[in-house]
Formats: C-alpha cells, structure tokens, sequence
C-alpha cells in the first residue's frame, strides 16, 4: 500500500491556544507534546481509493441513514448522501450558512459534489467522516493526531498568529488555499485553484509539513471542549460532543471564517462528511 511518508517530530514544551480570535481558542497554555510522527501532507482521494479497494469498506456517506435516528425525516432523504458547498449567486447574509451547504443524494468521496463529479487524485480527499478517518488510519497502523500534537506540529516552532509570521500573504506571496473573494458568491481561486487544490501545492512549514493551513479542515482523535460563540461552516448540532477539527480550509474568508491559523479549532459531529473537511495520521514513536 502506498501511504503519506511520515515525518518524525521532537515533541517538547507548546504554547498553545490564542485570545486574539475567537473565545473557544482561550487560554493561551502550555503544554507539554510528547515525540511523535505525523504525515507530510493530508491523505489523498488516490490513497484513500487503495484503502477501499483493498478492504471494500464503505464510508458513512455511502450509506442510507438509519430512520431510528432520524425521526420523521422523509423516505427519499434518509438516502447516501453528504453535504455539499455551493456559491450563492451574489451576497448574502453570512448569519445563515444553510444558503451555501446543501444536502446532495449520492455525494461521496467518489462523487465529492454528487452524481457525475469525481475526486481529483493527488487532492485531499473529502466527504470522509470521523469514523472513515479512522478506519483508515487502523488499516494504514496508524492513528489520528490529538489537536495537541496537531497544533503543535501546525506551529512548526513559531508562536506568531500564522505558521509563517504575523502577515496572512507575507510580501504578496498566498501561503495556504483560502478563500480569494467575496465569500460565499465569488471564489477568485488560490493560485488558480476553486476548491481543494493538489497537496503540497504551497509551501510547507518549518516541519515540512504542507497543508496544515488551509486546503481542508482535518479531523482529530480529540472531543472538542468548549462552546462556540460564532461557529461557521456547518455547526455541530452539539459542540460538547464532537470532534475538534484543525487547520482551516478553502472556505475560510476573513470576512466570515479567520479559522486559518494553527491555534483556530471547530467542533464537528462525528457523522458528517462534507466537500471542506479531510485529515492525515499520525503515529507514536
């Protein structure tokens, strides 16, 4: 099998966390991350194909939704599906993110925005649930990061707001695939690419490491703690038991969502999968 080469880390004392975004970031801490690995870049759709192919496994998203835990949902919705981002057609009122996700018969990590769409290889693969992340993970001997070890790695060492300093475009060069525009109507493309673009596309941190900003929000092994007073993208129905996600993704805008940064954290239930969220592993040393 061919999976994302591992790059070793020390571990050490991490300052952690920030006051200058968001309350769910608080408090500034430090906290002591013992040595370990974690993969260069986020897995791939390619990777995550040799994953199913060699084990037939099904994701979340594949399928139907079990009518026990969805009372009163209609026959036609409780089938395969995920939820989708689609631009809305001009500006709209960024309190209501129903305008731009939609519920999509038959998306998954095949199909990232349903029937006919497909998944570019050498991406991140999206539409992978929690529980998908870690079946992966177990068949590759791997696990998931805490969001210690994450942010830890994210920071590669740095204690500035993003990986690479204070400035967000550092001298006009785009450091990470974020959103480029009016969020959510028009999309100018980071550096050409709407949507995810192929790994390693922008440069890697201190660590090596690339994509940890930006691209795709990844999962966690770590249940998010804490509420959140302004939460974007897609809100967990019940922050206090979900998982934390890290890093951002292409739909961050800083006029709606400046959760591009190592210390930003969102809570996400276990069960969705979506075209902005995706995750690498981890492993002891």
């Amino acid at each position: 099998m061919t999976v994302t080469e591992l790059v070793d880390l020390p571990g050490g004392s991490a300052t952690l966390g920030s006051t200058g975004f968001y309350p769910e970031e608080a408090p500034v801490r430090t906290e002591r991350v013992g040595p370990f690995a974690i993969e260069r870049h986020p897995v791939t759709t390619a990777q995550f194909a040799a994953f199913v192919a060699g084990t037939g496994y099904l994701t979340v998203a594949e399928r139907p939704l079990d009518p026990r835990l969805y009372p009163g949902v209609a026959e036609n919705d409780l089938q395969p599906g995920a939820m989708v981002f689609r631009p809305t057609a001009g500006p709209v009122d960024l309190r209501d993110w129903r305008q731009w996700w939609d519920w999509a018969p038959g998306a998954s990590w095949r199909h990232p925005f349903g029937a006919g769409s497909t998944g570019a290889p050498d991406h991140p693969v999206v539409q992978v649930a929690y529980a998908d992340a870690l079946a992966y993970a177990q068949w590759a001997g791997r696990r998931l990061p805490t969001e210690a070890e994450w942010e830890y790695a994210a920071r590669a060492g740095a204690d500035s707001t993003y990986p690479w300093g204070e400035d967000v475009a550092p001298a006009g060069e785009l450091m990470a695939n974020t959103w480029q525009g009016g969020f959510p109507y028009r999309n100018d493309g980071a550096r050409g690419w709407v949507g995810t673009s192929p790994v390693g596309t922008f440069p890697a941190n201190a660590f090596g490491l690339v994509d940890m900003i930006g691209n795709v929000w990844e999962w966690t092994s770590s249940e998010f703690t804490g509420r959140v007073r302004n939460p974007c993208c897609l809100p967990a129905d019940d922050p206090s038991v979900s998982q934390a996600l890290k890093g951002g993704s292409h739909l961050c805008a800083p006029e709606y969502c400046h959760r591009y940064r190592p210390a930003a954290r969102s809570p996400q239930s276990r069960d969705t999968a979506t075209t902005h969220i995706g995750f690498r592993c981890a492993a002891d040393l």
